[in-house]
């Protein structure tokens, strides 16, 4: 495959967001086009993953420039996989947002476009400053569409947002010119393995993970997540639980397996997994909404990617592999479905909720697979993910992440039986009297068209559960690509 396809999960969203702001075209035009540029994008993805099976890393300098000049791209198993599953991601949750109406404003769509280049672009770079400027292509949408709800209270969490975003792109700016004043580079390839060599461009290189951390919420910098997220427009807590944090994330990954060579910071990143992962799952106890509950644990869930870069094992980063993959899509499941609840009843509260599976029972079905699969039971895919993950941890004698994995995997699955019981079965157990609002009980049916997405998202949790050896097979070249970074630094040094 030609290299030259690495450009256009980048150009294809901005090309689309640019003409739909400047021709004036209607809702549906709009919604047929972010589909089918989205679509393009997974096809592309796909290509992507079977070109990069073996091993493979595609590479492409923009413009022809020589090496420290031009604008580089490379893809590996571990960019097509995030290239894939994001745009699963983007067009599912603009469907979504068509059922809902939430993309009633001509710059929603647009917008949304925007977001998912710079997300695509951050997977596929080979630069730390054209890292930076995918964030920002990624962030400045992500901004406006946090507050086109209106409102107080999404005003007040645009505002949180803005400012920690601007703070972490300030640091991760900073951190990267550092980078280039200790190592002359900012290439990811001539980067390789300077971390150990070079003190210098070790403190430089932590300053840029330090704001990748803030980025993905990382315990102690996770503050402003449950504060924005629950605020946002319920198909944009969608559509950002899979990208934005997971951008992050991919980051820290990438940087400290090519420019730390995965050593040196382990019982940094073990510590941060369990304080992240405790965190997280104990701050949902106590939050009133489906979503605040959903987005404490997406916290919670990073920790146990963490957790896989901290052991830094081909068997450990395999099953990170698998678990960041089918996470994505078992958090926009139960996302999805607390947003078909809140666009039908306008609220998530579970104090407000009852017996919702008596009115919409495949929504209920979505929910309650993609909850099981979060907290990592069996046959789903988060019980395969977190079993390869505890053993991979057992195998190096990781007893204290064990046990802390598997206590956390158990505090979540409290939490989802608790909206499950509450909102989707037996009832409220809030006293009538102390409701803020008569409970929506099965006499207030969700459409069809709102049902779906959630559907069409929880049904791969199953799917990768029972059949998990392809995408096995693919985290192992990923986790391999990782662990021996040789080809794809020859790749992008060429």
């Amino acid at each position: 495959m030609s290299g030259t396809v690495l450009t256009l999960p980048l150009a294809l969203p901005l090309l689309a967001a640019g003409l739909l702001v400047l021709l004036p075209v209607g809702a549906g035009a709009r919604r047929w086009t972010a589909a089918a540029v989205s679509l393009a994008v997974l096809g592309l993805g796909s290509a992507l993953v079977a070109a990069t099976a073996d091993g493979t890393v595609l590479h492409q300098a923009v413009g022809g420039w020589p090496p420290g000049i031009s604008i580089v791209f490379a893809c590996d198993m571990l960019s097509a996989l995030m290239v894939c599953v994001s745009a699963v991601l983007v067009t599912v949750s603009l469907a979504f947002a068509a059922a809902a109406g939430d993309d009633r404003d001509p710059l929603f769509t647009p917008l949304a476009l925007v977001l998912s280049a710079g997300v695509y672009g951050a997977f596929l770079t080979a630069d730390l400053f054209n890292l930076f400027v995918c964030v920002e292509v990624m962030l400045v949408p992500s901004y406006a569409l946090l507050s086109m709800s209106g409102g107080r209270r999404g005003t007040a969490a645009g505002r949180v947002y803005t400012t920690v975003s601007l703070l972490a792109s300030t640091i991760l700016l900073a951190g990267t010119g550092l980078v280039y004043g200790a190592a002359g580079t900012v290439n990811l390839g001539e980067l390789a393995g300077a971390a150990s060599r070079d003190p210098a461009t070790a403190v430089a290189a932590g300053v840029v993970l330090l704001a990748l951390a803030a980025k993905a919420a990382v315990v102690p910098l996770h503050g402003w997540l449950p504060r924005c997220y629950p605020a946002a427009p319920p198909s944009v807590t969608v559509l950002f639980s899979g990208l934005l944090t997971k951008v992050g994330v991919y980051g820290i990954i990438r940087v400290y397996a090519v420019v730390f060579d995965g050593t040196g910071l382990s019982p940094v990143i073990m510590a941060a997994a369990l304080v992240t992962m405790v965190v997280g799952v104990l701050g949902a106890v106590g939050q009133p909404g489906m979503r605040g509950v959903l987005c404490f644990h997406m916290v919670s869930q990073i920790g146990y990617l963490l957790l896989a870069l901290a052991l830094f094992t081909a068997a450990g980063l395999a099953a990170g592999v698998f678990f960041l993959v089918q996470y994505v899509l078992v958090k926009a499941a139960l996302l999805t479905c607390a947003a078909a609840v809140e666009s039908v009843h306008g609220t998530d509260r579970l104090d407000e909720l009852d017996r919702l599976a008596h009115s919409a029972p495949v929504l209920a079905g979505s929910f309650l697979v993609a909850a099981f699969s979060l907290a990592g039971m069996p046959p789903l895919s988060g019980f395969t993910a977190k079993l390869a993950l505890i053993r991979a941890a057992a195998q190096q004698a990781e007893y204290l992440a064990l046990g802390v994995a598997a206590a956390v995997g158990l505090l979540t699955l409290t939490s989802m039986i608790k909206i499950w019981s509450t909102a989707f079965w037996s009832g409220s157990v809030v006293p009538s009297h102390t409701r803020s609002a008569p409970l929506p009980l099965a006499s207030a049916p969700v459409r069809p068209a709102l049902t779906a997405p959630a559907l069409l998202l929880a049904v791969p949790s199953l799917a990768l559960g029972v059949l998990a050896e392809p995408l096995l097979a693919a985290s192992s070249t990923a986790a391999a690509g990782l662990v021996d970074t040789s080809a794809y630094v020859r790749a992008v040094t060429r």
